[in-house]
């Protein structure tokens, strides 16, 4: 699980006028999660030892007998499992084989998918082009970018805080440097400034509007569409139920585009 040295927490808050008890509200309000970065974004500190686990765009290698997903949505993302960090995350993703999320990120999606192709299994790589009545189409391909994984922390958005951060804000704290020692927590568990966009898997989400990780659902990946394409501004969300997603029951899962 990602964590942050307790006396540079403190010293933080300090530097914030933030209290002690309040750290500790902030911190039951953090889930981890993994962080799919390129290699510039990467902390310094973990050059040495990172190494790839994901990518953006190409296309799809599938077993055989398995198609394109129906609604020929373009490949957005391939996550190598056995390459993510253990241990990180409080979901259960598979340890190997590929995950691979279909989506559209420039218009809302009409149909989406999450598809997992164990290890080991002969796979092909599959065209953009296809037949359909009698006309050949073409998928879109974005453009392939190879992704990094750094463990970092997110904090739910619409928490209430609790009693301590409560008596802080109604007395002389400043909301302002509440807000500021968050998003210095949130990079201190990436190990340096955190990218404004990129893929996440795991944790709370950070969404655009209403969060979608609410009541028994929780963020199996988010996914910011300039992450995929620069020119696109969107922001895709995929939950699902904890049972779901440790059973690899990704037809269940739950998609949502905001702009």
């Amino acid at each position: 699980m990602t964590s942050i040295d307790e006396a540079l927490l403190l010293e933080t808050a300090a530097e914030h006028g933030v209290p002690g008890p309040v750290v500790r509200e902030l911190l039951a309000r953090c889930r981890p999660c993994l962080y799919l970065v390129q290699d510039k974004e990467v902390p310094e500190s973990l050059r040495e030892h990172v190494r790839p686990a994901a990518r953006t765009g190409g296309l799809p290698a599938l077993p055989d007998g398995v198609d394109w997903p129906e609604g020929r949505e373009p490949l957005v993302l391939s996550v190598d499992c056995a390459a993510l960090p253990h241990d990180v995350l409080d979901i259960e993703l598979p340890t190997d084989g590929h995950l691979l999320v279909f989506t559209e990120i420039s218009y809302p999606p009409e149909s989406s998918a999450v598809v997992h192709v164990p290890a080991g299994v002969r796979t092909t790589e599959r065209p953009a082009t296809y037949e359909f009545s009698g006309e050949t189409w073409e998928t879109k391909v974005y453009e392939p970018r190879t992704l990094y994984p750094v463990p970092g922390l997110s904090i739910e958005q619409d928490g209430e805080g609790g009693p301590h951060t409560g008596a802080f804000l109604d007395g002389d704290g400043d909301e302002d440097a509440l807000d500021a020692f968050e998003e210095a927590v949130l990079d201190l568990a990436f190990g340096g400034r955190r990218p404004g966009a990129c893929v996440q898997l795991g944790g709370f989400s950070d969404p655009w509007d209403m969060a979608p990780d609410e009541g028994d659902l929780v963020l199996f990946a988010q996914l910011a569409g300039q992450a995929v394409d620069y020119t696109v501004c969107t922001m895709n969300l995929i939950v699902g139920t904890r049972e779901d997603i440790a059973a690899g029951r990704y037809a269940e899962l739950q998609y949502d585009q905001q702009t």
